[in-house]
């Protein structure tokens, strides 16, 4: 344990607490789908947060990543959600409905 006393405590307490750091910059963000439409898209999504599609139709829909990243099933009524991965643009549709699309950008 001689290079123990180097670190100290403190240290050994800063490595655990680290992981948890990084959990806690995740924010959760909420889409809304609302009269056939997606509704306005998060400014600030990052890759590792969470994504809530929330559809208030009467309709299914999805929430379908063009690069496959995503697919989200959501019934009427229905919530789901996807933790985005990656960075970039990330262009998505409904697969019912094509004309439902929308881009998600997503800094590191």
């Amino acid at each position: 344990m001689r290079g123990w006393p180097a670190f100290g405590p403190a240290a050994a307490l800063l490595l655990l607490v680290a992981p948890s750091l990084a959990a806690a910059t995740q924010r959760t963000h909420v889409v809304t789908i609302e009269k056939m439409k997606f509704g306005a898209l998060p400014a600030d999504v990052r890759a590792g947060d969470t994504i809530i599609w929330d559809n208030r139709d009467m309709f299914q829909h999805t929430a379908m990543a063009k690069d496959g990243s995503f697919n989200v099933d959501l019934p009427a009524g229905a919530k789901g959600k996807t933790v985005v991965r990656k960075a970039g643009a990330i262009a998505f549709m409904c697969k019912y409905h094509p004309g439902m699309r929308g881009v998600l950008k997503v800094a590191r």
